[in-house]
């Protein structure tokens, strides 16, 4: 079962359970993937690679949104946000515990053989495939940029 199908499986579960929050972020991943299928290219088909991104790009938006409408003491709007990331994130992997992401990067800097700041695009290049959906970039660039200094 492929994300779309599963999307439109709970979509109709919401509908019936009239979950307006749920059907709010269902829609949302749904939209996307329409719009993902319909770019040049891509032959009405998309990759569970591009399915993760699809969904990672989705949270990400989210939170930037998130952290304004709290700047704004906007609760009504960030609640919304939140309940939205919360729905998208059912979709995505286990994220890495930050002691897990921790361990994985110093396993990729003593494979790349990286020993300094100098070096960090080259462990990033590795670990953002690698880690891929299993934690956000800003994460992996922050514990890159810890352990090389």
């Amino acid at each position: 079962m492929n994300l779309e199908e599963k999307i439109m499986a709970e979509m109709k579960e919401a509908m019936k359970a009239k979950d307006e929050a749920l059907l709010r972020g269902l829609r949302a991943i749904k939209a996307e993937i329409i719009k993902a299928k319909t770019e040049p290219g891509a032959n009405g088909q998309i990759s569970a690679e591009a399915e993760l991104k699809l969904l990672q790009k989705l949270v990400k938006q989210r939170k930037d949104s998130l952290e304004i409408y709290q700047q704004q003491n906007r609760a009504d709007l960030a609640t919304k946000e939140w309940e939205e990331i919360t729905v998208i994130e059912k979709f995505l992997p286990q994220q890495l515990s930050p002691e897990a992401l921790k361990a994985a990067v110093q396993q990729i800097i003593s494979t790349v053989g990286a020993t300094s700041a100098a070096e960090m695009g080259k462990v990033m290049g590795v670990a953002s495939k690698q880690l891929a959906g299993q934690a956000d970039g800003k994460a992996i660039a922050a514990c890159v940029k810890e352990l090389l200094q």
